[in-house]
């Protein structure tokens, strides 16, 4: 089910305490506070597919707030595939205001300092592995047959 990257948004806590976050169940991890991870991992798995990243801002903001990847129309988050516009509305109706996608060209390590995004040795453990097994969970728009580590 497609859900806003903001329903999930950490609580003051899980900000302050890396362990607290960890815990957290995938969903909630990978939709606020590591979507970035997230995007990228599902890069590495379907690295045969010309996949891109984009991310969403205020109109006009310097920060981005969430990262997805894209792959045609379709966008891959905390929610699994999607149309990539109805991941935008989903997010805009949630924040109640206008957002605006981004493209992504910069590099993961490049991206976490230019986003203030949280690199993975600053995690509890290393959320790259925990991101890996996530994205295969869901079929992707050309289907299973091609998913690394699924059965068909």
């Amino acid at each position: 089910m497609l859900e806003a990257a903001g329903t999930y948004r950490r609580t003051d806590l899980e900000r302050r305490d890396q362990q607290v976050s960890w815990e957290r169940p995938d969903k909630a991890f990978f939709a606020a506070g590591a979507c970035h991870v997230l995007a990228w991992a599902c890069l590495e798995v379907h690295a045969g597919r010309s996949l891109r990243l984009a991310a969403i801002r205020t109109p006009g903001a310097q920060e981005v707030w969430h990262t997805y990847a894209v792959w045609g129309d379709h966008a891959f988050d905390a929610s699994g595939w999607h149309l990539e516009r109805e991941l935008l509305r989903a997010n805009e109706a949630f924040e109640g205001r206008a957002l605006e996608r981004v493209p992504v060209e910069a590099s993961f390590e490049d991206f976490c300092v230019e986003h203030h995004h949280r690199p993975p040795r600053d995690f509890w453990a290393d959320p790259r592995p925990r991101a890996q097994d996530y994205v295969r969970r869901f079929v992707p728009p050309w289907g299973r047959d091609e998913v690394p580590g699924q059965c068909a």
